[in-house]
């Protein structure tokens, strides 16, 4: 069993709709290989996933190495994947899964000046989005975390929305049913619930926000370039 780095923490219908969306992502990931699977929500939220056949091995790993995976323990200077979890006037603090929490003090976040809130602010960073982190007795954010949510800020186009609480399909959805089709590139999946909204020269991210909010029960955040 792999326990995958994404939380599923909506309920009801939504819940239904987000873990048959991940069953149609496992079928393309790993559809070629000999491997049933069963899909579970722990009590943390964080997913796990079953296999079952001649290949589980092989799938558990395609998995691991496509979401990330929650681990017993952490190993220093090895990198890891942990979802935003909360902030506060000196860290940020991932969810590592299994009652770990991971501190990372602002200094560490390497993203420039301003507070952890500020700097979420700046970058878009929604609750739950997956982050990868150095483990350590002072436990950094990645590189490659780093160089992605500067490369937001700096890409073509006129920014993003980023989104948490729906699947990627629910987020273009919405965008078509808001009547904006034409004012996105795309919908990049950060999480399994977790999405960003990649905006072309010309739209007003901020905008863009306003008129989809009422249709999510989503936090919402811009990212301008």
């Amino acid at each position: 069993m792999v326990v995958l780095a994404t939380k599923c923490y909506v309920e009801g219908d939504a819940r239904e709709r987000a873990l048959d969306s991940l069953g149609s992502l496992i079928a393309n990931d790993v559809g070629e290989l000999d491997a049933t699977w069963s899909i579970d929500v722990r009590d943390d939220e964080f997913v796990a996933v079953e296999f079952d056949g001649e290949d589980a091995t092989v799938a558990d790993n395609l998995l691991a190495e496509t979401w990330g995976s929650v681990t017993p323990e952490f190993v220093e200077g090895e990198t890891y994947v942990a979802t935003l979890d909360s902030w506060d006037d000196e860290s940020w603090v991932l969810d590592a899964g299994n009652g770990e929490r991971i501190r990372i003090p602002t200094e560490e976040l390497g993203l420039g000046t301003g507070t952890p809130s500020q700097i979420r602010d700046r970058f878009g960073v929604v609750q739950h989005t997956p982050l990868q982190f150095v483990a350590g007795e002072t436990p950094r954010l990645a590189d490659a975390t780093r160089d992605r949510l500067y490369e937001w800020t700096r890409e073509e186009g006129s920014g993003r929305v980023n989104v948490n609480s729906a699947t990627r399909g629910e987020v273009r959805a919405t965008v078509n049913r808001a009547g904006h089709a034409s004012d996105i590139v795309t919908v990049e999946r950060l999480g399994l619930l977790e999405q960003s909204i990649v905006c072309p020269e010309g739209t007003d991210p901020p905008g863009l926000l306003a008129s989809i909010g009422s249709y999510l029960r989503s936090e919402l955040k811009c990212v301008l370039t």
